[in-house]
C-alpha cells in the first residue's frame, strides 16, 4: 500500500492510527453488524459515539457544563450566514476583523443581511498578517466580533487572543482548532469545518455558550436556528454520522498522544523546519506572511520565478510530496502541516527544498 505524504489544506491528511482504526470496524461497527455508515442514529450504539466526541471536545478545550458543542451540515461557509441571523441586528451589528478570504466571506453574509460592520482589515497589504489588538475598532453595541482565527491561504494565524470588552468574542477555527493550548474560555462561539485538522468533510463543530443560544431570534427557518441544534442534540434530523465518528476519534487520538500541549509541541517543531528553510534560503524561497503572523498549519511561499514553482510542484509529487501547490491568490507553495502530518514528512519536504535551491 502506496501512502504519500499529503500537504493538501482539506480536506487533509488524517492520523493514520485513526484510519487504521475505521478500517477495521468498517463492517461491523460496536459488534452490531452494521457499517457506521449504515447504523441508525437513534441507536445506543450512535448514541454512545455522538455524546462522548461532545464530551472529548469540551475536555480537549478545558470548557465546561456552560457550553454546548453542536454538530451542523452545511460547513464553515453555512456559519457564515447563520452566525449573522442568528445573533446580529441593525441595532446590534455583528463586527468583523478582515484577515483573508473566509473571514471576508464571512462579513460578506453579514452585508447581505444588512447587519455587518468592519473592525479591521489588512486587506491593503495582500493579508499579509493578522490585524493588531490595538487596530480592532469594536463598535460597543456590537452582537458579537468575528475572527477567522487561522487563514489557510495566506498562511497568517492569530497568536493572541483578542480582548473585546462586553462584546462576544466569535471565531472560525477551521483550520487549527485543536491544535494548541488557546484560552478558549474568552470566546463565546467557535466554529470549525472538520476536514482541515478534525476529520474528513461533512459536519461543523460549534462550541457555543448555552446562554447565547438560548438568546437566539425566533423568526428564522427551523434549520437555521442554533437552538434547533442545542434542544435536540443536533439529532433533530439525521445527521452526518460517519464523520462525527471519524472527529471522535482524531479526539480520542489527541488525547493519548498528550492532549493539546503536545499538539503544540509538534507543531511548533513541524512549522520551524520549513520556515528555517525559507529564512536560510537568501531569499529564494520568500514567506508571504509577517514573521509575527506566521501560521504553525500552513506554510505559504513563493520561489524567483513561476516557472521554478511549477518546476517545484511535478518535482515535489516525484518525491511523494503531494498538495504543495499554493492557492491562486497567493500564488506559489503551502505546506499544510495540521496535527496529522507526521514531523518526517516535513523534514523530507524540507530536505527536498534545501536540494532544490541548491540545483536552482
Amino acid at each position: 500500500m502506496k501512502r504519500v505524504y499529503n500537504f493538501n489544506p482539506g480536506p487533509a491528511t488524517m492520523p493514520l492510527e485513526v484510519l487504521k482504526e475505521a478500517q477495521a470496524e468498517f463492517l461491523s461497527f460496536a459488534e452490531s453488524g452494521m457499517s457506521i455508515i449504515e447504523i441508525s442514529h437513534r441507536s445506543k450504539q450512535y448514541e454512545k459515539v455522538h455524546n462522548q466526541t461532545k464530551s472529548d471536545i469540551l475536555e480537549l478545550t478545558g470548557l465546561g457544563d456552560d457550553y454546548e458543542v453542536l454538530f451542523i451540515q452545511g460547513g464553515a461557509s453555512m456559519q457564515f450566514a447563520m452566525i449573522p441571523m442568528n445573533f446580529a441586528t441593525k441595532k446590534n451589528p455583528g463586527n468583523y476583523v478582515l484577515s483573508g478570504i473566509f473571514s471576508r466571506n464571512a462579513y460578506k453574509e453579514a452585508k447581505i443581511l444588512n447587519v455587518g460592520e468592519v473592525a479591521a482589515t489588512t486587506e491593503d497589504e495582500n493579508f499579509c498578517r493578522v490585524p493588531r489588538q490595538d487596530e480592532l475598532k469594536i463598535n460597543p453595541d456590537a452582537a458579537y466580533l468575528h475572527v477567522c482565527y487561522n487563514n489557510t491561504i495566506y498562511g497568517t494565524e492569530f497568536h493572541y487572543v483578542p480582548e473585546t470588552g462586553d462584546v462576544p468574542l466569535f471565531a472560525d477555527m477551521s483550520s487549527d482548532m485543536l491544535s494548541r493550548p488557546v484560552d478558549f474560555k474568552k470566546f463565546s462561539l467557535i466554529y470549525a469545518g472538520v476536514q482541515k485538522n478534525l476529520g474528513p468533510a461533512g459536519v461543523v463543530v460549534v462550541i457555543v455558550r448555552k446562554s447565547l443560544v438560548e438568546k437566539s431570534l425566533e423568526t428564522i427557518p427551523t434549520m437555521l436556528r442554533y437552538e434547533t441544534y442545542y434542544n435536540k442534540n443536533s439529532l433533530y434530523n439525521t445527521p452526518p454520522a460517519f464523520s462525527i465518528y471519524m472527529v471522535g476519534k482524531v479526539a480520542a487520538w489527541i488525547k493519548a498522544n498528550g492532549g493539546l500541549e503536545e499538539m503544540a509541541k509538534r507543531n511548533s517543531a513541524k512549522a520551524k523546519i520549513l520556515y528555517d528553510v525559507i529564512d536560510e534560503s537568501n531569499e529564494f524561497y520568500k514567506g508571504h506572511a509577517a514573521k509575527d503572523s506566521r501560521s504553525f498549519m500552513n506554510v505559504t511561499f513563493r520561489l524567483p520565478n513561476e516557472e521554478l514553482e511549477k518546476k517545484f510542484v511535478a518535482e515535489a509529487l516525484e518525491k511523494d510530496l503531494v498538495g504543495v501547490k499554493g492557492h491562486r491568490l497567493v500564488g506559489g507553495m503551502r505546506a499544510s502541516i495540521y496535527n496529522a502530518m507526521p514531523i518526517e514528512g516535513v523534514e523530507t519536504l524540507a530536505d527536498f527544498m534545501k536540494e532544490f535551491r541548491r540545483k536552482n
